[in-house]
């Protein structure tokens, strides 16, 4: 082939050369003919990231030549060079490499790579089959062409079965570059398959921020840890890591900041722990160590060491240095465990206990944490009953209580539910004691107070059952913390003006133990409300009998029996005689009495006898929403109170 005058210069310099601002390579063969090629960006048919092409000074005759490192299977040498010859007609640089035995290939499977595996199927003490299983062996993802001069249909069925890719006949090598093409397009394929279902386990199990093992996977693991310690009697440790004022510096220089922040002490943390070790981020700015086949001892060192590790750790944002400590709770995981929930609310109440005693500190959890179980439980439901305050799930149901003698018309009581989120109610007897620790029972009272007022307004202007209403008193439950408020009284003042309602309708509760307790408050409340016109009750009364001295001094107007002796009247005497005494001092004190907990109609025969002027209880009528009692013509509306009663 004559040169042209690119082709002759490529053929001086025999380097890479930029003409022209394109990049040529140059190609020799037996250093007779040079033939000079354009670099192009792609080309669908070639496996590899770089493209060489050749030609004579026509470009329209532009030809690629595609590198292909081949292993050949094959005892005859001529034989291997028709393949090259074929495969360099069919515009590849082969770099061949040529074996004969089952030793030969082996070492050649381990020691390089390759593209492609083309093997004879007869050979001495060796054959086709043999090379697939070393192939399969080696576990490599490499296109296998067996090429035969002789092999049955039969036999090559078996072949394609057994891992081969193809199979050519020696008198018809036409086939072969065309399946080559087709095989190395499919290997390029399946690695990109793999490829994107490795990213896709890999983001199923990790978290997208630190790389570290999600929640999930730790769980999962954590399961298989505690199945060891249950069956292998293995003890393994398990850490729960919550940082100590992350909060400030998301508030502060923003969430990049913080996740820059997760990132860098997730490296930090990950130094500290051993290879066969699981680090996760947990959530938000929690993580999880766990420790597997590690004794207590050894588990509090790396706690210890993972702690001053935070504690050490400067975090830089836009110059600024911050510091921020971390709480450690430690759970030791033993065949007591019975599942992963179990283990996790241990170690999240340890490091809930090393907040409480101050922070930046490691808490060992033992059983003996069970008060804390509780306080963190009423911890919780603070949140819980904030959002419901905010985004209006409580609902106010209604008891009706019963006129014994007839000669009076019967009332009722207001009742504070929560609804749990998926159409039931969660009991009062849940919350209420968080709200009370927590002093979020004036907002809960001032809540009731609101709520029943709109409803019963509505009822009201409805015009078909004012009278009604009108006779009936309505009670509403005070909690010990509203005795203290000051401004209640004039919150219910403000309310009766709002609504329009006669004072008259109202009574207010509060149970005998908290009047006792808070007797001052309680007076002052008393009075002011039922200066507006309102009445008052004392509820569970009897539970301390000292208190009826304190009659003459409380200005109520009814005595609620405790429940837990009146359900029993008829079969304890004692109680019953309780009974008869609060009923019987309650009216030489001028009050009414309403007896609660009546479950039964027996009950309210002999409350009856005794001259109890009320019943209340499910014998009477269980609670129900405010909904039932609502006439065709009205619809109660939602209203909300804030925490500060507006």
């Amino acid at each position: 082939m004559a040169l042209g005058p690119v082709g002759q210069e490529l053929a001086n310099l025999q380097a890479w050369s930029v003409l022209n601002g394109r990049q040529f390579i140059l190609l020799v063969e037996d250093n007779t003919e040079a033939r000079w090629g354009l670099k192009l960006p792609d080309y669908s048919d070639n496996p590899h990231s770089k493209y060489n092409y050749i030609t004579s000074p026509d470009p329209s005759l532009l030809i690629p030549m595609i590198p292909l490192r081949v292993l050949i299977v094959e005892d005859s040498e001529d034989d291997s060079m028709l393949l090259v010859r074929e495969l360099k007609k069919g515009g590849y640089v082969p770099d061949v490499l040529r074996v004969d035995g089952p030793e030969s290939m082996r070492i050649s499977l381990e020691s390089q790579q390759w593209d492609l595996i083309i093997t004879d199927h007869n050979m001495p003490r060796f054959d086709s089959k043999a090379a697939l299983g070393l192939v399969k062996e080696s576990g490599l993802d490499v296109p296998v062409i067996i090429v035969s001069g002789s092999i049955g249909e039969e036999l090559a069925v078996e072949a394609m079965r057994s891992g081969a890719h193809d199979y050519i006949m020696k008198d018809n090598l036409t086939r072969l570059v065309p399946a080559i093409r087709r095989e190395l397009r499919e290997v390029v394929v399946r690695h990109a398959r793999r490829e994107a279902e490795a990213t896709i386990r890999h983001m199923a199990y990790h978290d997208a921020l630190t790389n570290l093992v999600n929640r999930r996977e730790f769980e999962h693991r954590l399961q298989h840890a505690i199945t060891s310690a249950k069956h292998r009697g293995r003890t393994h440790g398990l850490l729960y890591l919550d940082l100590d004022q992350f909060k400030i510096i998301n508030d502060t220089c923003g969430h990049m900041a913080g996740d820059e922040l997760l990132k860098q002490l997730a490296t930090r943390l990950q130094e500290q722990v051993r290879d066969s070790d699981t680090l996760a981020r947990l959530g938000g700015d929690e993580f999880g160590v766990l420790l597997e086949g590690c004794p207590l001892e050894r588990t509090y060192e790396i706690a210890e060491a993972l702690r001053q590790a935070v504690t050490n750790f400067r975090f830089m944002w836009q110059g600024k240095p911050f510091t921020i400590g971390v709480c450690v709770g430690l759970v030791t995981v033993t065949s007591d465990n019975n599942n992963v929930d179990e283990v996790l609310s241990a170690a999240d109440l340890a490091c809930y206990a090393a907040k409480e005693q101050g922070r930046n500190r490691i808490h060992v959890y033992t059983k003996g944490d069970r008060d804390l179980a509780q306080r963190r439980s009423e911890m919780q439901w603070v949140a819980r009953i904030n959002e419901a305050l905010e985004n209006d799930q409580f609902v106010l149901y209604q008891q009706n209580i019963e006129s014994l003698n007839g000669s009076q018309p019967g009332h009722s009581e207001f009742l504070i539910r929560l609804n749990d989120g998926a159409g039931g109610l969660v009991p009062p007897g849940a919350f209420i004691p968080a709200a009370e620790r927590y002093n979020l029972m004036p907002t809960l009272d001032r809540w009731v107070i609101h709520n029943a007022f709109a409803h019963l307004s509505e009822l009201r202007h409805a015009g078909n059952a004012g009278s009604e209403i009108e006779q009936r008193i309505h009670f509403i439950n005070l909690s010990g913390g509203s005795l203290s408020d000051e401004t209640l009284a004039k919150f219910i003042q403000d309310h009766l003006r709002q609504y329009e309602l006669p004072a008259e309708m109202f009574g207010f509760e509060i149970t005998e133990t908290a009047a006792i307790i808070n007797f001052t408050e309680a007076l002052e409340l008393i009075n002011g409300v039922r200066e507006l016109g309102c009445r008052f009750a004392l509820d569970d009364f009897g539970s301390g009998l000292s208190s009826f001295s304190y009659l003459r001094s409380l200005p109520v107007d009814y005595l609620k029996i405790d429940g837990s002796f009146v359900r029993s009247i008829l079969e304890d005497p004692m109680d019953m005689s309780i009974v008869e005494a609060i009923n019987g001092i309650g009216h030489v004190a001028g009050l009414k009495t309403i007896a609660e907990f009546v479950e039964n109609d027996a009950i309210k025969e002999q409350l009856q006898r005794i001259g109890v002027d009320f019943a209340q209880g499910y014998g009477i009528d269980k609670p129900h929403p405010l909904e039932d009692v609502a006439t065709k013509n009205t619809s109660p509306q939602k209203v909300r109170v804030s925490p500060n009663g507006s």
